[in-house]
């Protein structure tokens, strides 16, 4: 299955909406970490390409957890997906509520062609709020607290029957700089990858 053409069949097209062209067998995914919001070039994007720049921090994270990947495609042989909640380019700073609602139907429509999904991974606080929008639809009341991510981690969130992880946000230049981060969010992937296997 091609996620793009099948999220453009569920939510339409839209012009600015950036999707992942990928094929995927979705019966296959067991965990979906969602990142925060699509780069501004779609090449520097999770399928992009060997080279892409968001590979190149979250390769190492899930190395560092223990996971034998080098490639996406590796990522996605393991039962790991990784998407955008944000489906447009950041044009500011910050992400304002628009984007998110903008791109909701996306990602609301992306994580329900995985019927397997055991464990959804909430890499930073936008991809924590866009979850917390979906959820409210149904069970009328959020998933992950509005507290510091710090002050959930150990506490254990569900949605439905699937184990709901928020973390930190896993691309950008940050990571380089906040080493404390980068060890939670190896710790937190670690904790995906031991349901998952």
């Amino acid at each position: 299955m091609n996620i793009k053409k099948e999220l453009e069949a569920k939510a339409g097209i839209t012009s600015g909406i950036y999707l992942n062209d990928v094929e995927i067998d979705p019966l296959t995914i067991k965990a979906v970490m969602i990142n925060e919001v699509v780069p501004s070039d779609p090449s520097q994007d999770f399928y992009g390409g060997p080279d892409a720049g968001y590979l190149k921090t979250t390769i190492p994270l899930l190395q560092g957890a223990g996971a034998g990947v080098n490639s996406i495609q590796d990522i996605l042989q393991i039962g790991i997906y990784i998407t955008n909640a944000v489906k447009t380019p950041k044009t500011e700073y910050t992400i304002d509520k628009t984007s998110i609602e903008t791109s909701l139907p996306y990602l609301e429509a992306e994580l329900s062609l995985f019927p397997n999904i055991k464990v959804i991974m909430l890499m930073g606080d936008v991809a924590k709020k866009a979850f917390n929008m979906i959820a409210k639809k149904s069970t009328k009341k959020n998933v992950i607290p509005s507290v510091s991510t710090y002050k959930l981690r150990s506490s254990e969130f569900y949605y439905k029957d699937i184990r709901v992880i928020p973390s930190y946000i896993m691309t950008g230049g940050n990571l380089f700089i906040e080493k404390s981060k980068v060890t939670m969010e190896t710790e937190d992937i670690a904790a995906m990858l031991k349901i998952i296997s």
